[in-house]
């Protein structure tokens, strides 16, 4: 079954999702409030550059500048979506710190952003959304984390990391139950395979030739974000498998290089997982 809302159809999204995934959900969601409001020096894009880009694919966005760590700020953007916009269809919780480092080389300074970004960041704005979300037929909550394996191989080598990503897990279980009564479905949603992003490409070493582009991931969010939020909630989607779930594209076709074999992403087990089970 696919979800459609029945009028204006809104979407707000946290720092770090891909300007393909704004595309992507204007074909329901014409609406997106976005963040990011000074240039990098290395990674490309602000709020002003995501909403021009929005409203030339057909939708219309709000630009708003929002420390996630703070919970006015987090108040005051959720506030601003529902004065435009008058409510929230889906919210897409993917801003992220990440540091792939073992506990000795993680300083507590990168702990404390890890945890208040990953963790807090998307209990906060979840929080703060529920209102909004729950004034239409039904809404969406995706975060961007994984299925929770608790073998020590996922721990070991990040433990710091791990645990922030688990606990956008978390949320997802937790809240998909508690918010049922709203009509308001919080799943998860991770790659399976390594993405080809501006911020991986800072990553010395990195071979791009063995990722997916991140259309993969757009695609895979608008499937998930279409269907009844009454009876898609509490779930961990892959993107591979959504998208062959839906059967309209080969996984191949997303290669960043065709014919290289993408890298699997870290946290899955199973065939194929970077750390295979004895």
């Amino acid at each position: 079954m696919e979800f459609v809302p029945t009028s204006a159809h809104h979407v707000i999204e946290r720092t770090g999702v891909q300007i393909r995934v704004k595309h992507v959900l204007i074909k329901r969601w014409p609406d997106v409030l976005a963040k990011t409001d000074q240039p990098h020096p290395k990674l490309p894009g602000t709020i002003h550059e995501t909403a021009e880009q929005v409203r030339e694919a057909g939708g219309e966005a709000l630009a708003v500048r929002m420390d996630i760590r703070d919970d006015d700020q987090v108040e005051a953007a959720v506030a601003a979506a529902v004065a435009q916009f008058g409510r929230i269809d889906v919210l897409v919780n993917n801003a992220s710190a990440i540091s792939l480092t073992p506990v000795a080389a993680t300083p507590m300074k990168r702990v404390d952003l890890m945890f208040d970004v990953n963790v807090r960041g998307t209990y906060t704005l979840t929080r703060a959304a529920i209102e909004a979300m729950s004034h239409g037929d039904g809404a969406h909550v995706v975060n961007l984390a994984p299925p929770i394996s608790l073998r020590p191989v996922w721990f070991a080598r990040h433990t710091a990391y791990t645990i922030s990503k688990y606990g956008m897990s978390l949320c997802v279980l937790g809240m998909s139950e508690e918010l049922k009564p709203h009509r308001i479905a919080v799943n998860g949603l991770w790659p399976k395979t390594v993405i080809d992003t501006e911020a991986l490409r800072m990553i010395p070493g990195m071979d791009r030739r063995a990722t997916r582009k991140p259309e993969i991931v757009a695609d895979a969010l608008h499937a998930v974000v279409t269907r009844d939020p009454a009876e898609c909630t509490g779930n961990f989607f892959i993107d591979e498998d959504v998208i062959i779930e839906e059967g309209n594209v080969d996984p191949d076709s997303y290669a960043t290089e065709p014919g290289v074999p993408p890298m699997p992403d870290l946290f899955l087990d199973g065939p194929g997982s970077i750390y295979p089970e004895d």
